[in-house]
């Protein structure tokens, strides 16, 4: 199965955010290259939310680029094998943490956002830390920070705010 076809699958499975699921869908729909980086309409990217829930806390990255703090993510590659994969290879990379494992149920949320490079369609992925986890900071990031829930929507903006809520509510933490 191609990642195109893949992530059809994943946005029909996905029952939340039913119009933006439905952009997603659309856009896939138009453009069969809409998972890579070079369709300039924009394209899906996948992203995991590092969360340590024994601790009560997610680590962010403050991006190189965008100089944001941010959950891990970025663009697919051609090695991706489902989204699921992208998602935890970008969480695995950015992080730098071995052992990542995905929260199961799929994806926890979209969010569709312009950057410099064009809209991202992001699949929004949550993974767990093993215990013991250390970060290693990477070459897309400035920094990285393990932070308590409720001290993310002071540094993060609203999407990353509405990231960690909902996987909280999906770990019921």
């Amino acid at each position: 199965m191609s990642l195109h076809d893949d992530a059809v699958l994943v946005l029909k499975g996905y029952e939340d955010q039913p119009e933006l699921r439905q952009v997603y869908l659309d856009h896939l729909a138009a453009h069969p290259d809409g998972m890579w980086k070079a369709c300039t309409d924009g394209h899906i990217t996948a992203s995991g939310l590092v969360i340590d829930p024994e601790r009560g806390r997610v680590l962010l990255t403050l991006h190189r680029k965008l100089e944001m703090w941010l959950q891990m993510g970025g663009h697919c590659e051609p090695g991706d094998v489902s989204l699921a994969a992208a998602a935890l290879r970008e969480a695995t990379e950015e992080s730098g943490i071995a052992g990542l494992a995905l929260v199961p149920g799929g994806p926890v949320r979209l969010d569709r956002h312009h950057t410099p490079c064009a809209w991202h369609l992001d699949v929004q992925y949550a993974a767990l830390a093993p215990a013991g986890a250390v970060e290693a900071i990477s070459d897309e990031s400035l920094d990285l920070r393990w932070l308590p829930y409720d001290e993310v929507a002071g540094v993060a903006d609203a999407s990353v705010t509405r990231l960690v809520e909902a996987t909280r509510r999906r770990l019921g933490v």
